[in-house]
């Protein structure tokens, strides 16, 4: 009896202490992350993690011994020890979220809870914002989380501002703080190199700090991705597991900090890296931060996935929820050794095709330096003469006669030496002052600190839409990252340089987007290194990577899934490779197809197959590039892959699967298939067959129940050699 009276006192307790207390609850359909005011006035997080009965509930922890109690409105009352953005310089001992040094020289700062507003900004968004001030200086910091309920999204962002005298120096500012506690963490980062992109490495995180991170300026995410999952207490699979998936919606240098303390809780510090970047803030300015984009699943790493595509498609990709257009490159059928007739030629091999548009790649530009090779001409985007003699409005004529749309190349952000651009602007690159001049790639990078360089950057786009047409897609690539980088136009504030730079680029592509809100861009860094949400606001697609083999690709491709939806991730059909034409095409049909093939060079059957496949992905389209994504057999785990595509009412999907390169004949178990209906009765058919060959899955166009295909499963991998099949699965009670 007194174990049930002290049970209830406590309880009561509890419930009169939360009505007294500021308890902020940040909810989408299945997470929750709690906030709350403690009585020293500063602001903690008590919770995150799945969502919270509205019921009261009492739950026993052993791992303290203590007892922790939900009570009315489903928020946890725990103990205080997470400061919801940790300051320096007082009793925090660990990573600090912000760091600035006063008017006055003192390096510290505390925050303390003064109000929060939420506002509903649509049916499915809502924006929470706590403004937290220091007690004793007049510094601001207002904490921003935007909720998308049903896809589970949370992004949030700081905000920082002051009213000192003078400047004021901040060191760290960092966008989100967000606390875990769990027996292990488990941490899958995504490593990068050319031709190397987004490699996926899983390790245990131990006390200590892991610092995930990029110093590069431009072409940020070479080395790592700006993405990571985060499991808890064990391994995440696919469909199993707490785990956490993150995303930083920024393009210059960012940086993640995990930090386990001597309690083994973890801290998850994310925003811009700040190594050489103090930033000296005016009274009355805001430092705004970029947003940490992140879910929470329960179902492991393939729902976290899901999570963040919808999310994409709806609000983080630029068009993300209409058509794209499939293409033909010429790049490597004519490198920079074409003119006008031979181009001419392609616009009627994109027609062959099947394909929406034809793309001119690099070479087209310069004239005192014409563009030969990577050594000359760029930064003067004027149609070579020699090449192009009626200039690129002849290739918009080309397009309008065929009836294939035209795209063509840039790269606005660089310049070589040997260019009239550098000739009369030496002093718009970015180069250090009484140093070697730092050449990568042969280029230089235009310094975007300046505003007359933004300006000259978004003329190129402008001055090619303003000719005759103008073209239908831009291909804006970026090779290289900064060296050596000193602005002269920042003058004595460098440690700014690598913000304002992306800043200024981010101010190109608004004026960009404003004045050509329909435009699709490709995003484009030497391959894949500079994807993120940050640049993905203004482009609707990016390349994955100048390695194009498909083999390595599937591994690539597996990557970027995790993060992007599929319409987003560009993938080519190349002479690169020694599989056969099918395999590239099933390959590059995972994501948005296009080819950059001879297509005067390809066998009749290769030609038919491909056009075959063309009208398939078209007709296929909208459940890849809007259907929900599973991962159902790894690369990483077997030596195949397999993957589907379900469309949201579950009437229709589309399996791929690769044998990539067993050492023996292998006796591949049945695939599980996932999404479907269980009680709807599926049609199997296998697309995307060479022309005279016989099918790969011998039950093509059987009739199976959508249980049996998830409990059972069925034979799609079988060869002994590299090999690809294709399926595509309808609902059998709607009309063909």
């Amino acid at each position: 009896m007194k174990r049930f009276l002290l049970l209830f006192l406590t309880i009561v307790y509890c419930a009169v202490q939360a009505q007294e207390s500021v308890i902020i609850t940040v909810e989408t359909e299945t997470s929750a992350l709690v906030l709350k005011v403690g009585k020293n006035k500063k602001l903690y997080q008590t919770y995150f993690g799945t969502r919270l009965n509205n019921s009261l509930e009492y739950e026993f922890i052993s791992k303290e011994n203590t007892k922790k109690f939900v009570v009315n409105d489903g928020n946890p009352l725990i103990d205080l020890r997470h400061a919801a953005y940790p300051t320096f310089g007082t009793d925090n001992l660990f990573e600090p979220a912000i760091r600035l040094t006063h008017n006055d020289g003192n390096p510290s700062l505390e925050l303390e809870y003064q109000s929060h507003t939420s506002q509903k900004i649509d049916a499915n968004a809502t924006e929470t914002i706590i403004k937290l001030k220091d007690p004793q200086y007049p510094v601001f910091v207002n904490l921003h989380y935007k909720i998308f309920y049903n896809e589970d999204v949370i992004e949030c962002w700081t905000e920082i501002e002051h009213q000192e005298k003078k400047a004021v120096m901040l060191y760290n500012y960092a966008s989100s703080a967000l606390h875990l506690d769990a027996d292990q963490y488990w941490l899958t980062q995504f490593y990068s190199d050319v031709v190397e992109e987004m490699r996926m490495e899983e390790s245990q995180l131990t006390r200590g700090s892991k610092v995930i991170d990029s110093k590069l300026g431009v072409r940020t995410n070479m080395f790592a991705s700006p993405s990571f999952f985060l499991s808890l207490n064990s391994k995440s699979t696919e469909n199993t597991g707490e785990v956490i998936a993150g995303s930083i919606a920024w393009s210059g240098n960012f940086k993640y900090t995990f930090e386990i303390d001597n309690n083994n809780e973890l801290r998850i510090i994310s925003g811009i890296n700040e190594f050489a970047s103090e930033y000296n803030l005016e009274p009355g300015k805001v430092f705004k931060t970029p947003a940490f984009i992140y879910t929470f699943s329960n179902h492991g790493k393939g729902q976290a996935s899901r999570n963040l595509h919808a999310w994409a498609r709806k609000y983080g990709l630029k068009d993300g929820e209409k058509p794209r257009l499939t293409l033909l490159n010429n790049w490597e059928t004519t490198f920079f050794d074409f003119d006008q007739v031979k181009l001419a030629k392609m616009f009627d091999d994109a027609k062959t095709l099947g394909v929406d548009m034809f793309l001119l790649d690099d070479g087209w530009f310069g004239n005192k330096y014409p563009r030969s090779g990577s050594v000359s001409g760029l930064g003067d985007w004027q149609a070579t003469k020699t090449k192009l003699p009626d200039g690129i409005g002849y290739l918009m004529g080309k397009a309008k006669e065929t009836n294939v749309k035209f795209g063509i190349w840039i790269e606005p952000e660089m310049v070589n030496e040997k260019s009239e651009l550098y000739e009369k602007h030496p002093d718009w690159v970015l180069s250090l002052p009484n140093r070697q001049k730092s050449i990568y790639r042969t280029q230089l990078v235009l310094d975007l600190c300046n505003p007359k360089v933004q300006d000259f950057v978004f003329e190129v786009v402008d001055d090619i839409m303003q000719t005759q047409s103008g073209v239908a897609f831009f291909k804006w690539d970026c090779n290289r990252m900064m060296t050596n980088a000193y602005s002269a136009y920042l003058k004595k504030q460098q440690s700014h340089l690598f913000i304002e730079y992306t800043k200024g680029l981010y101010k190109v592509l608004d004026k960009i987007k404003s004045k050509y809100p329909n435009l699709p861009m490709m995003l484009c860094a030497g391959g894949g290194g500079r994807v993120d949400y940050g640049l993905l606001n203004y482009f609707t697609e990016f390349w994955a990577s100048d390695n194009t083999d498909p083999f390595d690709r599937v591994f690539i491709q597996w990557g970027y899934s995790n993060f992007y939806p599929a319409l987003a991730t560009c993938n080519h059909v190349t002479s690169m490779g020694n599989q056969s034409i099918k395999f590239k095409t099933d390959v590059a049909m995972m994501g948005k197809l296009g080819f950059d093939i001879n297509v005067g060079g390809l066998k009749p059957n290769e030609l038919k197959f491909c056009q075959e496949a063309v009208a398939n992905y078209k007709r296929l389209s909208p459940v890849l590039w809007q259907g929900e994504l599973y991962r159902l057999i790894s690369p990483y785990e077997d030596t195949r892959a397999v993957l589907m595509y379900v469309n949201k009412d579950k009437t229709q999907s589309v399996v791929f699967s690769y044998t990539l390169h067993p050492l023996t004949d292998p006796n591949y178990s049945l695939v599980r298939l996932e999404g479907l209906d269980p009680s709807k009765k599926y049609k199997v058919k296998e697309i995307n067959i060479m022309p005279e060959s016989k099918n790969t899955f011998e039950e093509s166009g059987n009739v199976f129940s959508g249980d049996f295909l998830m409990k059972i499963g069925i034979k799609v991998s079988s060869s002994k050699q590299e090999s690809s099949v294709v399926l595509e699965i309808i609902d059998a009670e709607l009309k063909n």
